[in-house]
This record gives C-alpha cells, sequence and structure tokens, in this order.
C-alpha cells in the first residue's frame, strides 16, 4: 500500500470512529426517561389533535412560490451587481499564464445591463400580477 494514502485513511477512521464513539456514548449515558408527554408527536409547534392530513390554504403555497421567485431573483442580482461594477483589474497568474480578468468587460457592460433591466422589468410585471390577484391578502 502507498503512503500517499495514509493521510485519507488515517482522516476516514478517525472521522467514522468519532462519529460510532459519539452514537455510542449518546445511548449509553444518555437519558432514558420516557414519559407520555415526550412520547406524543410533536409538529410545527402545535399540539396534534385530530386528523393530521388537515386542509391548508392555498394562499400559503402561493405565498411560498413569490417567496421563491424573488429569492431567485436575487441569486442572480448579486453576482451581476459585483461583475458589473468591478474595477477593470487583472489578477496575476502565475509564471506563464495569462491573468484573471475579473468583472464584466466595458465593452459588455451597458448590454448586461439593459438585460438584467429586462429581467428586472417581468419580474415586477409577475408581482403586480400576483398582487392584483391578491395573493398577499389574508382574509
Amino acid at each position: 500500500m502507498s503512503t500517499d494514502f495514509t493521510p485519507i485513511f488515517l482522516f476516514l477512521i478517525i472521522a467514522v470512529g468519532t462519529g460510532l464513539s459519539m452514537l455510542v456514548m449518546s445511548a449509553v449515558l444518555g437519558p432514558r426517561k420516557a414519559t407520555q408527554v415526550k412520547q406524543m408527536p410533536y409538529e410545527s409547534g402545535m399540539d396534534p389533535i385530530g386528523d393530521a392530513r388537515q386542509r391548508f390554504d392555498v394562499r400559503f403555497y402561493l405565498v411560498a412560490i413569490v417567496f421563491l421567485l424573488f429569492d431567485v431573483e436575487l441569486l442572480y442580482l448579486y453576482p451581476w451587481a459585483v461583475g458589473q461594477w468591478s474595477a477593470d483589474a487583472a489578477i496575476p497568474a502565475a509564471a506563464g499564464a495569462a491573468p484573471l480578468i475579473v468583472g464584466i468587460p466595458a465593452v459588455f457592460r451597458m448590454l448586461v445591463f439593459w438585460e438584467i433591466m429586462v429581467f428586472v422589468a417581468i419580474l415586477t410585471a409577475g408581482f403586480a400580477y400576483v398582487w392584483k390577484k391578491g395573493v398577499f391578502e389574508w382574509r
């Protein structure tokens, strides 16, 4: 066996050993007093009274979808904002390699800016649509 992989195998042995030792110690040393209240199912801060398959209003799902919509919007806007307004600087690379250009090249900045504005306009139109449909109104 090569000694190149010895640190990797040692790390795996220690990681598995740590996990197993924690499981065994919690089973041996942990408290075991089981009461009726501790054995009762618990969900979302509410006592389980009645049927577990109760109906939820569709507005919960609509608000969740709208939240995801704007969360994804932010995922696209943050990297664009960093790249759009980064200086035209070059990070020096290792000897013999080309330097790494940071940000969006200046010739493409206006094009990318207007593409992002179209993206934001589409999302704003979607927000206006769901607002008009009354998704945010809780009756």
